[in-house]
């Protein structure tokens, strides 16, 4: 496993990048996480070529945003658990074994992996109704448990289908909540209201316990994966989260303002890429 941390810095550049990658595929593959990070490079690059010429696809879980002169694309794969959801008798089984969505995965020149927001979910948004691990059928599990197993079926995928001469490959890291203020030394229930960021360097609560299953099974592969570690960065932005800003229904303080958090992510894959 290789890392890219926030102590390396670069400033990030569209038109270097465009040229950089002219003629390539940029795949970001998972869930809502993944969208704010693909929308947010698009919109970067976007700014840096603002008379460019683009195409917009969306079909099913792919979505594609072309910038034509360049012959650049970059792809957002919707897949919130990297392994599949199937239908059986029993309803939406989620089979921490198959990967057979990764064929839409090959082909590409890089690809910006991420899971785990919807893997704690329960009630009407659980995105499935039974656990499958090999032959046995489970109604509920660990969250970390089935999450540390989807992963390692997803490391296998990559270690038997990437080829590194070919294909880079990333691993966007575990993107944090702030639905707790203890978390953050403060007694409020979550983000709302919250305007300016933690001052230090360290989070209060620690990692969360995701980031260690990701490290871990990152640690074991054969192929080379490189870990944007964005965790500890983006908790210390409990005031970056749409909440704050919006007047809608509801409090959300897991996703990211557009621009924002996101865009620093994104500096550092543009880091990552040109290192």
């Amino acid at each position: 496993m290789l890392m890219l941390s926030s102590s390396f810095w670069c400033r990030f550049n569209g038109a270097d990048l465009l040229r950089r990658w002219r003629g390539k595929k940029i795949m970001f593959v998972g869930d809502s996480l993944s969208l704010n990070m693909w929308e947010s490079l698009s919109c970067m690059i976007h700014a840096a070529v603002p008379k460019a010429k683009t195409t917009f696809s969306r079909r099913d879980s792919l979505s594609s945003v072309t910038f034509d002169s360049y012959g650049v694309t970059l792809y957002m794969y919707r897949t919130p658990y990297l392994v599949d959801i199937v239908r059986e008798n029993v309803g939406k089984v989620l089979n921490l074994n198959s990967i057979e969505a990764g064929n839409a995965w090959k082909g590409m020149d890089i690809l910006i992996f991420n899971s785990w927001h919807w893997w704690v979910h329960t009630g009407r948004s659980q995105g499935w109704d039974y656990i499958r691990d090999g032959s046995a059928l489970y109604k509920n599990m660990d969250r970390l448990t089935a999450f540390s197993k989807g992963l390692t079926t997803w490391s296998r995928w990559v270690d038997q289908n990437i080829d590194p001469s070919k294909t880079r490959v990333f691993f966007q890291g575990i993107s944090p909540t702030h639905y707790q203020g203890k978390d953050w030394n403060q007694p409020q229930r979550s983000c709302s209201g919250e305007a300016v960021p933690l001052s230090g360097s360290t989070y209060p609560a620690g990692a969360p316990p995701a980031a260690a299953v990701v490290n871990k099974v990152l640690s074991s592969m054969k192929k080379p994966v490189y870990l944007l570690d964005i965790t500890t960065l983006s908790q210390l932005r409990k005031d970056a989260h749409p909440s704050t800003y919006s007047h809608g229904s509801g409090t959300d303080c897991s996703h990211w303002c557009l621009p924002g958090l996101p865009d620093t992510w994104n500096q550092l894959l543009y880091a990552a890429l040109i290192m």
